[in-house]
């Protein structure tokens, strides 16, 4: 069932414990690309025994990052999978179908978001997480913006929506919804300072009710029982913490 057209590329930095099986189910592209980012641990090893290209370097910002590894690949089709993530052989077929007669210049895949082994139906949004990504474009139609976290993406050309999901290992447990709470908005702040914003603390408690509700009510959070509530947490906390990180680092 490969797909001969297709590269597949996994942008990651010291995955050994996620790479090989993401690797693994990537088998039915024609080409499989490995971007590492100062990578010190076994991605690399792990990478060529799945026969994958390996494209190794050092990139301060995400969309470099990501723009290195489009222009690394050779098919005229990328599918991009980040190490956390897996494609599932119902998508799989959907993709290699899709590809035959593309009806469009990218897909949006839809996302089934885990928190260690619990698929959580409702509540993402926003930082957490979305409900779909265009990961599935003709190489040349997709462009990263600098950024360390979220940058935005320019993309162009038509747009569909395939149907089966890319399952998303987004967190082992509360711990790391944490530890990745915290990490993020320390880039997001950096960003800030660098763009030469000022810190927005009003608005940040403002936005912190809103997204909390948004989370929690109006994208039905409540139905997961407590990942509802740690999702609807943390995603109002998110500007509250850039602000005040952006606020006490412009002191220093």
């Amino acid at each position: 069932m490969a797909e001969s057209g297709l590269s597949a590329l996994v942008v990651a930095r010291n995955e050994e414990t996620q790479l090989d099986a993401c690797l693994d189910h990537l088998r039915f592209a024609g080409e499989i690309v490995v971007l590492l980012d100062r990578s010190t641990d076994r991605s690399a090893e792990i990478a060529r025994r799945h026969k994958a290209r390996v494209v190794e370097g050092a990139w301060d910002l995400e969309g470099p990052r990501r723009n290195a590894g489009y222009d690394s690949c050779t098919g005229p089709w990328i599918l991009e999978v980040d190490a956390d993530e897996r494609v599932p052989p119902e998508l799989a077929s959907e993709i290699v179908a899709a590809l035959k007669d593309p009806r469009a210049d990218y897909f949006l895949v839809p996302m089934a978001n885990h928190i260690g082994g619990h698929l959580v139906h409702h509540g993402w949004g926003a930082y957490n997480g979305v409900a779909a990504k265009p990961i599935l474009f003709r190489k040349g139609t997709k462009r990263v913006l600098d950024g360390r976290v979220h940058p935005k993406i320019e993309i162009k050309g038509t747009r569909a929506t395939l149907k089966n999901p890319l399952v998303h290992f987004v967190d082992r447990d509360l711990a790391d919804m944490f530890a990745r709470l915290n990490r993020y908005t320390d880039l997001a702040a950096l960003d800030a300072r660098d763009a030469g914003r000022k810190p927005q603390l009003g608005q940040a408690v403002r936005r912190f009710w809103s997204r909390g509700w948004k989370s929690y009510v109006a994208r039905s959070g409540w139905r997961e029982g407590p990942w509802g509530v740690a999702l609807a947490l943390f995603s109002a906390l998110y500007p509250l913490l850039v602000e005040l990180k952006l606020a006490t680092r412009a002191k220093e």
